[in-house]
């Protein structure tokens, strides 16, 4: 069990610090957009779109990680004060009620939408901006398969010993409201 949580939590911190990468390549992306616009009167459809390809990465790419980290709002006005079994039922009826059917049904509805989009290897409807909408449309099945990976883990450790989760929680105390 150990195993198989230390591999998919490997697996969510790599994507994760890849991930982050893209904020800075979003940040200069977006100067670079405005330079050309507004010093040398050169607009951008495909520097544009690729702003919005970083930003939708770095959000569906990065949630799982995000929860990883605890990152996530929570409102555990009760929660916090609970001791460890209350705490580690909590997260488990909140991953099988919650993140695993969002997640499925996410797979279910886009799977056909992302399938015509490769299809017909879609592309932007502008004249010069990316040819790879069907890549970025890619990122709607892989946010539920990196979140469900995830919940597979942090499911798994509500089964540790009351400090696992007792020590994740006051990791990442300061996140939580």
């Amino acid at each position: 069990m150990n195993s198989l949580i230390s591999t998919i939590d490997q697996i969510t911190r790599l994507t994760g610090h890849c991930v982050r990468w893209l904020a800075l390549l979003m940040v200069l992306a977006t100067c670079a957009v405005v330079i050309l616009r507004y010093a040398f009167d050169l607009p951008s459809i495909a520097l544009q779109e690729s702003v919005m390809y970083l930003h939708s990465a770095l959000f569906m790419l990065g949630a799982a990680y995000t929860w990883q980290q605890g990152g996530h709002v929570r409102v555990d006005v009760f929660y916090r004060n609970w001791i460890g079994e209350r705490q580690a039922w909590v997260e488990r009826l909140g991953i099988v009620l919650l993140v695993v059917p969002v997640c499925v049904f996410l797979l279910w509805v886009s799977w056909e939408y992302v399938a015509s989009a490769w299809a017909i290897r879609e592309k932007s409807q502008e004249a010069a901006g990316l040819p790879f909408v069907y890549l970025l449309k890619s990122l709607i099945l892989l946010l539920p398969v990196l979140l469900l990976l995830q919940a597979i883990a942090e499911f798994l450790k509500t089964f540790r010993p009351d400090e696992s989760l007792i020590a994740a929680n006051t990791n990442n105390g300061d996140q939580h409201d």
